[in-house]
């Protein structure tokens, strides 16, 4: 069980919003709120211990640099990696951008020898799935185009999971990279990591993995998936935005040349040449975001002491709330599984198609109501293509959630059609 007082955590979730209602927090997959113990995190570290990074031998240096870097061991256990496998970027999409734009470079002849085995070119194959997110399609969809590789993807079935009937036809030896999500952000579906992985393997592709909707909501362990790469964020698991992470394994981390160029990514630089830092550093050039990385670490911290097999177990229960009550109302759609909200391959995400209604309409209902819900297509166009709609209403559910709000959320649902006049 959780414990009670979690919500007396997040002083935003006690504020009021229109016409004084209670606010009902739902857009935690977009960006969660943070406990008091990371935006203290930050704090302290901005008033006591603000300086740069391994670039000073003065005490406040020193200082900053210590909890970087402890703060690289903190979110690295909390994956299950080791601290020398995981480099900072500005945000998720950011991490996955370094891991494309990388072998980019590596194609191009940067890195030299070490680099030459991420190359891509013509007749080689780049996988993704229908279900991704913006950010882990577009970086593979212009890789293909820069370097002449040709992207291909795994289609969804009617549900949204994976249809994997033909994966040995997509994902063959002229693959190089398979990148997917670990869970859909408009379905809740998680992926079936093993079977990927495991074909992977078996023709030498490279894994990336988009933990953005799992790192936050389930238990992970980056060595037990077996991934390559693996991408978060620090704003999705009740951390700072500004900043994300990037895992990979260390050989790889120390082969992949640098996505972008800068001070302190670099080892010997001659107005011929340069030469790059070991991992993690060579792929984190430039000012580091100290105070958010020092607030991911609290983060981190803080779910850790819950335990996520105690947040895993919460989130079911709201998932079943969501699923059960919206596939009841009449005129409305449950994108993704439907009558199955025991199933252990959903997360407490509910997005939803209302017959006549615009997502924006909807949107608004809920607002007014003090509900906050996401509308839109919320990074996944060709998804919701796939489901004949052009955007949806999205409930998504964290640590701090309760039933009563997921309720809340399905009651205000169903009035919608009448409020517009549709019938169903």
């Amino acid at each position: 069980m959780l414990p009670s007082n979690v919500r007396d955590d997040f002083p935003l979730l006690a504020r009021t919003v229109r016409n004084g209602k209670p606010l009902v927090y739902l857009d935690s997959g977009a960006t969660a709120q943070k406990p008091r113990v990371v935006l203290d995190a930050e704090r302290e570290f901005n008033e006591r211990h603000n300086g740069a990074v391994a670039r000073g031998a003065h005490l406040l240096a020193e200082e900053a640099t210590g909890l970087f870097e402890d703060a690289r061991a903190v979110v690295a256990d909390f994956v299950g990696a080791d601290a020398g496998e995981i480099v900072w970027s500005q945000n998720a999409t950011s991490a996955l951008n370094i891991v494309a734009a990388a072998i980019g470079n590596a194609t191009a002849g940067v890195g030299g020898a070490e680099g030459a085995r991420f190359r891509i070119g013509p007749g080689d194959e780049i996988c993704v799935t229908e279900a991704e997110h913006h950010a882990n399609l577009v970086p593979w969809q212009q890789l293909a185009v820069r370097t002449g590789a040709t992207l291909r993807w795994i289609p969804v079935d009617d549900e949204g999971r994976l249809d994997l009937d033909h994966l040995d036809t997509v994902v063959t030896e002229r693959t190089k990279v398979l990148a997917f999500t670990h869970v859909s952000n408009i379905t809740g579906v998680i992926s079936p990591v093993s079977t990927l992985v495991e074909r992977a393997k078996a023709v030498g592709a490279l894994t990336v993995l988009d933990g953005c909707q799992s790192v936050p909501h389930l238990p992970v362990d980056v060595k037990q998936l077996d991934v390559d790469f693996m991408a978060f964020s620090g704003h999705k698991m009740l951390g700072p935005t500004g900043i994300g992470a990037l895992y990979g394994r260390n050989d790889l981390l120390d082969a992949l040349p640098p996505a972008t160029f800068g001070g302190g990514a670099v080892k010997t630089v001659t107005m011929e040449d340069t030469s790059w830092q070991e991992a993690p550093m060579r792929h984190e050039p430039g000012t580091q975001p100290v105070a958010q990385a020092v607030g991911m670490a609290a983060a981190a911290h803080y779910l850790a002491q819950i335990g996520m097999d105690q947040v895993e177990e919460h989130e079911r229960a709201l998932a079943a709330v969501l699923r059960e009550g919206v596939s009841q109302i009449p005129g409305v759609r449950l994108l993704g599984p439907v009558g199955d909200a025991d199933s252990r391959d959903v997360i407490a995400i509910a997005a939803v198609s209302v017959d006549g209604v615009h997502p924006h309409d909807v949107g608004q209902v809920l607002d007014d109501r003090g509900i906050a819900a996401r509308v839109g297509h919320h990074c996944g166009q060709p998804l919701h293509r796939r489901f004949g709609v052009t955007g949806s209403t999205r409930a998504s559910a964290h640590v701090y959630t309760t039933v009563e709000e997921a309720q809340a959320f399905v009651d205000v649902l169903a009035t919608v059609p009448e409020f517009f006049g549709v019938r169903a």
